[in-house]
């Protein structure tokens, strides 16, 4: 047990889309990334998509829907098999949990990032 300093841990790395975990949570790895740009259109078949803003803003867009706007201390959460895009148009840095071994690319033909532990 012990605490995390999330402003320190990403101060680790200046790579964009590149989730870095920080700590786990059940069967879940937390991690920190830094967004900017935008991510290909996915979706994870077995999963939700959980996404907290710490700094800055980013964009979700969501096939067949309005595109939605998550601001520094929201979250917002992608149902599992919704496709979506994870855009920011200034660098954000975000939160994320995943169940361990999820490719954080889904079904997109993205490289899935190999999540160092940090």
């Amino acid at each position: 047990m012990k605490t995390v300093n999330l402003e320190e841990k990403l101060g680790c790395f200046s790579s964009h889309w590149d989730p870095h975990v920080i700590a786990d949570y059940n069967e879940n790895d937390v991690m920190v990334v830094r967004f900017q740009g935008e991510y290909p259109f996915h979706r994870h078949e077995t999963t939700d998509d959980f996404f907290l803003v710490l700094e800055g803003e980013i964009e979700i867009d969501i096939e067949g829907e309005p595109s939605r706007t998550v601001r520094a201390g929201e979250l917002f959460v992608v149902p599992k098999g919704v496709v979506h895009r994870p855009r920011a148009a200034k660098e954000a840095k975000v939160l994320l949990i995943e169940p361990k071994g999820e490719p954080n690319s889904g079904n997109s033909d993205r490289e899935p990032s190999p999540k160092p532990r940090i």
